[in-house]
């Protein structure tokens, strides 16, 4: 077992290491089916992250292993007990939301110690704990302040504090960082991931933003349209998405339609007609057959240019400069692609109209059934 904030215990979940599991979970409202048969388990210690659009699912899934909300059917598990029923209250799980929900009229320290109040510890000891989860957070001689004397990213962090201050099971964090600007943001990233790794809490964080979820999880749960699309690292999603759906939603991708040349079993080197009729080798993502139509997905970064020779033929459109990076609307016989280019000035500046020829390695162009 690992301490908490205030030296209390964290509980290490199940005797194989999975500490949160969703089976099967169904949840309705009228005909519409917001969670339709998800099943995902949640290591000890892990940062998870549920990432899809609106309307995927993600938020009702934490409400129901939060206790908020209950399923029509499936189980959810926590420390190896059956919790699907339980009220949240008998959970012993911390929420931080994208409101934080301080009490405007307390202190800090006090709205870090109101959930011990709550649980009747008493004053001596609730002072300690509070101001050790402060340390934690790194507010340390703020904790006679208001929440109207901090900024967002340290209203934040007291709510991080409040969640984790009476040791709870698992915490859970429902797109915490939404109402933040951008640079606040990615700051706040590193500090959560910071305080789990400190802790060694199990974390489920709900967001919509890839970057987020890409530089935060140990492990991403994609989902769409109630369904559970994959289950992976977030080098293995980015590098290896499962489906269309995937290679689309996280990362930026071109997708090229194109025509199998032969039979090819998934993760097997195939040949494939471009739309355009240029040829290509390529890797197939799904079992396909000579003759289907597949879309072939290519992230921008991974696509060379040259000035002359062989490969697919394209030219520029327009040059966007972004600072680190340029990106590149190329004009092929097919679709028009993006590709990323570093600041490295090999390239120069060019100019629209200018030709190039594209390669790639197989491994970076994944072919989907259409």
């Amino acid at each position: 077992m690992r301490a908490a904030a205030g030296g209390a215990e964290l509980r290490t979940g199940t005797g194989n290491g999975e500490h949160v599991g969703v089976h099967e979970l169904v949840k309705r409202y009228g005909d519409v089916a917001a969670v339709d048969g998800v099943t995902f388990g949640v290591r000890t210690g892990e940062f998870l992250a549920l990432l899809g659009p609106s309307g995927s699912g993600k938020t009702t899934v934490l409400m129901n292993i939060a206790g908020f909300d209950f399923p029509d059917s499936g189980r959810i598990e926590i420390g190896g007990q059956d919790v699907t029923w339980t009220p949240s209250h008998k959970r012993n799980l911390g929420m931080v939301f994208q409101r934080y929900t301080l009490f405007p009229h307390m202190t800090v320290l006090d709205n870090i110690a109101f959930p011990l109040r709550m649980r009747k510890i008493g004053r001596a000891e609730r002072e300690e704990r509070a101001r050790a989860a402060l340390r934690t957070v790194r507010l340390e001689g703020y904790g006679e302040r208001k929440p109207a004397q901090l900024s967002g990213g340290q209203q934040q962090r007291v709510a991080m504090a409040r969640a984790v201050v009476y040791n709870p099971e698992v915490l859970l964090m429902d797109e915490p960082l939404s109402a933040l600007d951008k640079n606040l943001r990615e700051e706040m990233q590193i500090e959560i991931k910071h305080l789990q790794r400190e802790l060694g809490v199990t974390v489920i964080f709900v967001t919509h933003d890839q970057t987020e979820a890409l530089t935060m999880a140990d492990r991403i749960a994609v989902l769409d349209l109630g369904k559970l699309q994959q289950l992976d690292t977030p080098k293995a999603l980015y590098e290896q998405p499962n489906s269309a759906f995937v290679a689309g939603f996280i990362g930026e991708t071109n997708f090229w339609p194109a025509v199998s040349s032969g039979d090819a079993a998934a993760g097997s080197e195939v040949g494939v007609t471009l739309e355009g009729g240029e040829r290509a080798s390529v890797t197939a993502a799904d079992a396909i057959r000579a003759g289907q139509t597949v879309r072939v997905a290519i992230r921008p970064e991974n696509i060379r240019l040259s000035g002359d020779g062989a490969g697919v033929q394209a030219s520029v459109e327009e040059a966007i400069y972004a600072g680190s990076v340029t990106t590149l609307l190329l004009r092929s016989k097919g679709p028009t692609l993006r590709v990323r280019v570093g600041p490295d000035g090999s390239l120069g500046e060019p100019a629209p109209g200018t030709p190039f020829a594209l390669g790639w390695q197989t491994r970076h162009a994944r072919a989907y059934a259409a």
